[in-house]
C-alpha cells in the first residue's frame, strides 16, 4: 500500500465481476466503478491533514498491498471459542470472506440474514436504497477502498414489527499474514422492529495485516437497534473502520465500542438523527499498551428536534501507546429541544502514555440542552491508599481500580457471554502491566 493508490488491479477486477452477469447487478458494477474512481483521485491521510493529525498511519505503506484469498479451511472446533451461547444468528467471514460452514441462522422466518452475493437476487431494492448511500467514499479513500473491493458482506435485514431475541454475531476472522481484508457490513430496521447486533473482529494469529471494514446502519421509524463493536486483532495488524448510521422519527440506537487490538487502530462513527425524536446512546473504551494507538473519531448530527444523544468515551492508555478521541456534536437550526451530552474520560498508567481528546460542540439552535467535558489524568492516590488501608497491595490497588475504570463501559453489554469475555481480557492486561 502507497501513498498514491494505484487502481490497474481494481479495474481489472471490476472487468471479471461484469464478465458474470449472474453473480452482481448492473447497479453494483457502477457502484464498485464509482468508487474506483474515487480511489484514483484520492491518496492516503497523513498528518497533514486535520483529521489525521494525531493518527500517523505511514506505518501501513511498509507492507504489500495485497487482497485477502477465499478458501481458508477452518473448521467449527478452530473458532468456537469465539462464539457466544446466546447467539445462535452468525454469520462467519474469514479474512473478509464468507463461510457459509461456519454461519447458523437461528430464526430464519423471522430475520432476513446472509451474505451479500446470496441476497442480492431477492432483496435488490432494499440493498439498491442502502448499500453505499451511508458512508460516502468521495472524500474517504478508506471506504472507497472497501467499497470497490465490495464482493462478499453481512447483510440483516429485520422485517417490520418484529423483534429477534437473540443476538446476531457477524465474525470477523482473520488468518491471513500480510493481506489486506474488506469487511463490509450492512443493517436494515424496518419500522418498530427490534435487534442486538454484534460486529466482532478477531484474530487466530499474530502477523502484521489490514483490516478496512465499513458498516452501514438504517433504522426506520421506532426502530431498535443494540450495536455492539468489539475490535481484538493482532497487536501487529492495522484496523480502519467507518460506520454511518441514519435514524428516523422515534428510532433508536445504542452503541458500545471496544478497541483492545492493532498496531494502529481507527474507528470513525457518524450518527445522522434524520428525523424527530430520534436518540442515540454511544459508549467506547479503548484499552492500550506497548506503542499501540488508538483513534475514535464520532459525529453525532441532530437535524431535527426533540432528540437525545449521549456518549461516554474512555481511555486507558500505558507504556508508550497514544489514545485518541474527537467527538463532534452538531445540532442544526431546525433541532430545537436537543439533549446532548458528552464526556470523554481518559486514564494514563504511565509517564509515557499520550492522550490526545477534543470533545466539540456546534450548536445551530437557541432552545437546547447540551454538554460536554473531558479530563485526562492518573489514578487516584486517595484512593490506592484506602485500598491499601484494606490489606490490598499497591499492585493489586491499581488494577483493581484500573479494571473498575474500564469494566464501567463493558457491564452495560447486554449480552453476558461477550461481556464476560471482555472483562476477563481487561482483568488480565491490567494485572500483566503492574505499575
Amino acid at each position: 500500500m502507497s501513498e498514491a493508490i494505484n487502481t490497474s488491479y481494481l479495474e481489472c477486477l471490476l472487468k471479471s465481476w461484469q464478465a458474470k452477469p449472474a453473480e452482481s447487478r448492473a447497479w453494483l458494477n457502477q457502484l464498485r466503478a464509482q468508487a474506483i474512481d474515487c480511489v484514483s483521485t484520492q491518496k492516503l491521510p497523513t498528518k497533514r491533514d486535520e483529521e489525521w493529525r494525531f493518527t500517523d498511519i505511514s506505518p501501513l505503506t511498509t507492507l504489500p498491498y495485497r487482497p485477502s484469498q477465499p478458501g481458508s479451511a477452518l473448521k467449527i472446533e478452530d473458532i468456537q471459542h469465539l462464539f457466544l451461547n446466546e447467539a445462535k444468528n452468525r454469520l462467519v467471514f474469514v479474512d473478509g470472506h464468507f463461510s457459509q460452514s461456519l454461519s447458523a441462522i437461528a430464526e430464519p422466518a423471522a430475520l432476513i440474514a446472509g451474505n451479500l452475493s446470496a441476497l442480492l437476487s431477492t432483496q435488490a431494492s432494499i440493498l439498491e436504497s442502502h448499500l453505499g448511500q451511508h458512508v460516502p467514499f468521495d472524500h474517504n479513500v478508506f471506504a472507497a477502498l472497501d467499497t470497490a473491493f465490495l464482493q462478499d458482506g453481512a447483510v440483516v435485514i429485520v422485517p417490520k414489527n418484529t423483534a429477534i431475541a437473540e443476538p446476531v454475531h457477524l465474525l470477523f476472522i482473520a488468518t491471513q499474514r500480510e493481506v489486506t481484508s474488506y469487511p463490509r457490513c450492512l443493517l436494515i430496521g424496518e419500522t418498530g422492529s427490534h435487534v442486538t447486533l454484534i460486529e466482532d473482529y478477531a484474530t487466530l494469529q499474530h502477523a502484521a495485516y489490514i483490516t478496512n471494514s465499513v458498516t452501514e446502519i438504517n433504522l426506520a421509524g421506532n426502530a431498535h437497534a443494540k450495536h455492539i463493536r468489539v475490535q481484538r486483532e493482532s497487536a501487529k495488524a492495522f484496523h480502519l473502520a467507518n460506520c454511518a448510521v441514519s435514524l428516523a422519527h422515534a428510532s433508536n440506537y445504542q452503541s458500545i465500542s471496544i478497541s483492545l487490538g492493532s498496531q494502529i487502530s481507527r474507528y470513525s462513527l457518524d450518527v445522522r438523527l434524520t428525523d424527530e425524536a430520534a436518540e442515540c446512546s454511544i459508549d467506547g473504551l479503548a484499552l492500550i499498551s506497548d506503542r499501540q494507538l488508538a483513534d475514535t473519531h464520532t459525529c453525532i448530527d441532530h437535524a431535527k428536534p426533540n432528540g437525545t444523544s449521549h456518549q461516554q468515551h474512555k481511555c486507558i492508555a500505558d507504556d508508550a501507546s497514544h489514545a485518541v478521541f474527537n467527538g463532534k456534536i452538531i445540532v442544526r437550526p431546525q433541532a430545537q429541544r436537543t439533549n446532548s451530552s458528552q464526556s470523554s474520560r481518559n486514564l494514563l498508567l504511565s509517564k509515557t502514555a499520550q492522550v490526545d481528546t477534543k470533545p466539540q460542540l456546534e450548536i445551530f439552535a437557541d432552545d437546547v440542552k447540551c454538554s460536554h467535558g473531558a479530563t485526562v489524568g492518573q489514578l487516584d492516590q486517595e484512593e490506592i491508599f484506602y485500598l491499601r488501608s484494606r490489606g490490598l497491595s499497591e499492585t493489586a490497588a491499581r488494577n483493581l481500580l484500573t479494571y473498575a475504570f474500564g469494566a464501567e463501559i463493558i457491564s452495560r453489554i447486554p449480552v453476558s457471554s461477550l461481556r464476560q469475555q471482555l472483562e476477563q481480557a481487561v482483568l488480565d492486561q491490567t494485572q500483566s502491566n503492574p505499575s
